[in-house]
């Protein structure tokens, strides 16, 4: 059976972009392997937070995803800092990654120059830990969006260079990207990925806004001075807007543009206004009850927690065995 990972960040509130090109993606894993899911609370620190602010992101973002269709009974659901094995695996795994590998990850530009006072060096090492993330379950998956791309390609090499030094121990993982709605753009400035950080806030549609909200997020998205509803270099909020009603409704590009050819813009952004609200609000209206009940949330990712516990402790003792770390391990 495949084994299907991937870890989802609790800082920000959740986005139509994160929603299309990774939660949904988790939630269909659940019917194709065995799904690892996980919630990065420790990447979180890696920049400037608020500790009690990032608990409740925790629990914020938890809600989210057992109300996108999370099923803790059908997968392993769970915070990363509550399994100990993966930064200890992290660490392990920095003697196989190359330092100028992690120098060229695009992500570790984007943020280091965001950064006033401190880069510091968890930020450096965050795709070493993410890899950590990963092959501590022999995953044989990752769905991620477009934008990690380089990231699994990294901890592909980190796991490939790992076994040729110490033996066949890591599953070397493979990248699920979807194939409609990989990278959903700011509604605002098309030519940015819609995103909590840096993005503008009429740009981004939060799973959770309200639905007159999202409604007018949309129809005063940027296009251009034409009318033709199709995609084209030139056309960059258009062609957004015909990648997420794609998504929404699980069709093709193609047949977005034939619907709406010679419809014009208006009809366009309110078709596609209206989708969106009606996908959302499944999810909004079940995450109210279930954020509402922090005690049962708790329960849910310590019990998620021990599950992944269990297969990861398997993974580094095996790595530090291989590794010659620690004391010999006696074998049955």
């Amino acid at each position: 059976m495949t084994r299907i990972f991937s870890g989802i960040q609790p800082t920000g509130r959740k986005h139509l972009g994160n929603y299309i090109g990774a939660i949904t993606q988790y939630v269909a894993g659940q019917d194709r392997g065995e799904g690892i899911y996980c919630i990065v609370d420790l990447h979180a620190t890696s920049v400037p937070y608020d500790p009690a602010g990032l608990r409740e992101a925790v629990y914020d973002t938890a809600a989210t995803l057992l109300a996108a269709g999370l099923d803790p009974d059908r997968c392993v659901f769970f915070r990363q800092g509550d399994v100990r094995e993966e930064p200890e695996l992290c660490w392990l795994l920095c003697s196989v990654t190359a330092f100028g590998d992690l120098n060229r990850m695009h992500q570790f530009k984007e943020k280091a120059g965001s950064q006033r006072d401190l880069v510091s060096a968890s930020l450096f090492l965050y795709p070493v830990l993410q890899a950590a993330d990963v092959l501590a379950y022999h995953a044989n998956e990752v769905p991620v969006g477009e934008d990690q791309r380089q990231h699994v390609e990294l901890m592909r090499d980190i796991a490939q260079r790992f076994n040729s030094r110490f033996g066949e121990i890591l599953v070397v993982p493979e990248g699920r990207y979807p194939e409609v709605g990989g990278r959903i753009m700011d509604l605002q400035f098309p030519d940015r990925k819609m995103s909590t950080t840096g993005g503008s806030s009429q740009g981004i549609v939060y799973v959770l806004d309200d639905p007159g909200v999202v409604s007018r997020k949309i129809r005063s998205a940027v296009t251009d001075s034409g009318a033709e509803v199709m995609r084209a270099p030139d056309k960059p909020g258009v062609s957004n807007l015909i990648e997420i009603l794609a998504a929404v409704r699980g069709s093709s590009p193609e047949e977005i543009e034939r619907e709406f050819d010679s419809a014009g813009y208006g009809a366009f952004k309110q078709a596609v206004a209206d989708a969106v609200v009606a996908y959302l609000a499944p999810v909004r209206e079940r995450y109210q009850e279930l954020r509402a009940d922090e005690t049962q949330l708790e329960r849910i990712l310590v019990e998620g927690g021990d599950k992944a516990h269990a297969i990861a402790s398997a993974t580094v003792a095996d790595v530090r065995e291989a590794m010659g770390v620690g004391p010999v391990r006696a074998h049955r």
